[in-house]
């Protein structure tokens, strides 16, 4: 379980999250929807031990976060942090030497399915091709909270639906917990269970996904916009 415990983060002059308050429940994939610049990637990073707050407490299983929660958090960052001379292969090891709970089985097994060449290096890949190694690398590790923002960026429209689909696959939502930051909404909405809609740094709400379909007969986009005109 995550929990936010009136959080606030400031960059000098800028608020990047501020009295961040919920409590994420165990064995969920979630979305986190909102604008640019609404404090997404803060959040993922703070969950991750990246950044700490400026004010309050973030926890997992009531443990405070620090840079040591990466045994237990398998963060997918939006930017290319990879040795570009590295082929494919090569990374897959080099993150296997890494991480004790790395599955090289299964990174190998999701590259497969995701059609990239083990024995191209990095530098070689396409922006979709490095976004696949990076979810690869990201869910073949054995932890309880996976992380990923932006998975989908840069991945060819014709290919995303089989892609986000295959991800159901390779997650074991008894043990794992996965947040999602995305533009592509519509696409990962199938896959949701629930919801979190931030803005300005605050989070507006957290909610079913089955709950805003039967309740309000929305869809997650329609719902965000809602949150967002309630809180304005």
């Amino acid at each position: 379980m995550i929990t936010f415990e009136n959080v606030s983060k400031r960059y000098l002059t800028k608020r990047a999250l501020s009295d961040v308050n919920v409590t994420i429940p165990e064995g969920k994939l979630i979305g986190l929807v909102g604008s640019n610049g609404s404090g997404k990637s803060t959040f993922m990073k703070m969950i991750a031990g990246l950044v700490g707050p400026t004010e309050g407490n973030v926890t997992i299983d009531e443990v405070p976060v620090t840079r040591r929660t990466a045994d237990k958090v398998a963060y997918l960052s939006e930017l290319d942090e990879y040795y570009s001379f590295y082929s494919v292969k090569e990374t897959i090891s080099f993150f296997a030497s890494q991480f004790a709970d790395f599955n090289t089985e299964k990174a190998f097994e999701i590259l497969d399915f995701m059609e990239v060449d083990r024995e191209q290096k990095v530098k070689h890949l396409s922006k979709g091709n490095r976004g696949r190694v990076k979810i690869a690398l990201t869910l073949a590790r054995d932890v309880p909270i996976i992380l990923m923002d932006e998975p989908l960026s840069g991945l060819d429209p014709m290919v995303r639906d089989s892609i986000v689909k295959g991800l159901l696959s390779f997650i074991d939502l008894e043990k794992q917990t996965v947040i999602i930051t995305t533009h592509e909404v519509a696409e990962i909405e199938p896959l949701l269970e629930m919801v979190i809609a931030i803005r300005n740094g605050k989070v507006l709400a957290l909610e079913d996904v089955e709950t805003i379909r039967e309740r309000d007969g929305m869809r997650i986009v329609d719902w965000l916009k809602k949150q967002y005109q309630a809180e304005a």
